[in-house]
């Protein structure tokens, strides 16, 4: 009789000066929607990891830097190949790691591939600055020059975007990188790192450790290598990280919290209303910094859109992101299920009990992941905490306002600015909410969440400090200027 062979969960090593470092300590990486399910069993990383990958980054410097930007343009290209062969793959493993939907998943692949071609594009293009001397016989210009290390910190909830969209433009602008992702969901960062590997990039360039936030946090920021910062994560971590690195004079990215509002007004199509509320509050179980968390709704349709979207809501389907015909997957853990469970609880003791959702499901396959209901509470104020404070999952606050004015001024009375939205068929009333909404990212018609990568993103007070994300704008953070007068 054979003995029955128990297969072991894939180990994931910290990927330092081009090599795949020793293990020592691990963490397990599970699936939220079936935590008796390890994804990966990931190396658990020191401040010694950090600095020494800091050392390898530094000592990569020249050498990257020199290379023509087209070269490197080229390794990325070959990176964003390999990724496109395991398209498949990395969906799933995506949908098992942070517990999205696997066409939400596979979506989020498809943005990283396409993020890498973009990058890779500029490398061919990267541009400065040439314009005409007030001097006879004097040539001026400005070119580009990388900033030296720089420390990506990335959060869980774009696993392979966010890394995507951070190491893409740091790279093709001559820097090199140490890569700290989310301990939630290691493995997407990881896969992108693999990819590089395989296409070659030159050792110490790109370097990879997971492990504690704090720990590996506070190490990023103290390196003395490291000359820039960029972050993705919560407002308390990047006050944090702000602090520390003005003591260092580091740059730095912030791109943090969010409470998003979505306008309906009356003139608004129904029907395209509801939908997009209902995909911004809940698609992602939430989990997006631009998700949309307060409906704003004028009072004349406000009735009837509510009840729209209460029967909308009733009929998403939660579960295991893996399985076909599911709309909204876990929370991400065991803690931020916890968090939408206690503003649920805030909720309902400001405004009553909500209008659908509310509750853990339980019972059966939901008693291995951390399963929520998509909650929708009714006639909140201004003033109420849910409201005013980020949730990070589906729970929408619906608040009623007067007209126009009053919505914007509702919009507006927030610390934050990332994302906002407006549903309405008024053109006049589009056009005077583009210049009145005070956020960094704005749609019409379309639900808050939802980016393009060849943009600019990024939001304004409290949820973003420092120059703008993706498109363009990105050069802009991970370059500098070295301006020459030439006299012939």
């Amino acid at each position: 009789m054979s003995t029955p062979q128990i297969s072991m969960p894939p180990q994931f090593a910290n990927y330092i000066n081009g090599e795949w470092a020793p293990v020592s300590r691990t963490f397990e990486n599970r699936n939220p929607a079936n935590t008796d399910e390890v994804v990966g069993v990931f190396a658990k990383g020191s401040a010694a990891d950090i600095d020494a990958a800091a050392a390898a980054a530094e000592a990569a410097l020249p050498g990257w830097s020199s290379m023509p930007a087209p070269a490197r343009g080229n390794i990325l290209y070959k990176a964003a190949d390999i990724l496109e062969k395991k398209f498949d793959q990395l969906g799933a493993e995506m949908s098992r790691e942070e517990g999205k939907t696997l066409p939400e998943a596979k979506g989020e692949v498809r943005r990283a591939i396409n993020i890498f071609r973009y990058f890779a594009g500029e490398g061919s293009r990267l541009d400065g600055v040439m314009v005409p001397s007030e001097r006879e016989r004097v040539h001026v210009f400005a070119i580009r020059k990388p900033i030296g290390v720089v420390g990506l910190i990335t959060p869980w909830n774009f696993p392979i975007a966010i890394p995507a969209w951070k190491m893409a433009p740091a790279l093709i602008c001559g820097n090199t990188i140490v890569v700290k992702p989310a301990s939630v969901s290691p493995l997407s960062a990881w896969r992108i790192v693999e990819a590089l590997h395989e296409a070659g990039i030159p050792k110490g360039v790109v370097n990879f450790v997971a492990g504690s936030g704090a720990e590996l946090g506070e190490a990023l920021v103290k390196a003395k290598p490291i000359k820039a910062i960029s972050f993705t994560g919560s407002n308390d971590v990047g006050h944090w990280l702000h602090n520390e690195a003005s003591k260092r004079r580091l740059r730095i990215q912030l791109e943090m919290g969010g409470k998003n509002p979505t306008i309906v007004l009356a003139d608004a199509d129904l029907n395209s209303a509801v939908e997009n509320v209902a995909n911004a509050a809940f698609f992602s179980t939430g989990q997006k910094c631009t998700a949309t968390s307060r409906a704003i709704v004028e009072d004349a349709i406000y009735d009837k859109f509510i009840g729209a979207l209460v029967e909308r809501t009733k009929v998403l389907k939660v579960g295991d992101g893996m399985q076909a015909g599911i709309d909204i997957g876990p929370c991400v853990d065991q803690g931020q299920l916890d968090t939408v469970l206690k503003y649920i609880e805030i909720g309902s003791k400001e405004t009553g009990a909500p209008l659908c959702g509310g509750k853990r499901l339980t019972g059966g396959a939901y008693d291995k992941g951390y399963f929520v209901e998509p909650t929708v509470f009714g006639d909140v104020k201004p003033e109420h905490t849910i409201a005013r404070e980020e949730i990070f999952g589906p729970v929408l606050a619906v608040m009623r306002a007067k007209d126009f004015d009053d919505a914007m001024r509702i919009a507006n009375d927030t610390p934050f600015g990332l994302s906002s939205s407006i549903q309405t068929t008024n053109l006049s009333r589009a056009m005077d909410y583009v210049y009145r909404a005070e956020a960094g990212l704005l749609t019409i018609n379309l639900p808050s969440a939802g980016v393009e990568y060849q943009l600019p993103f990024g939001g304004t007070k409290d949820s973003s400090f420092g120059p703008k994300e993706q498109g363009p704008a990105a050069l802009d953070f991970y370059s500098d200027f070295k301006t020459v007068y030439l006299k012939y």
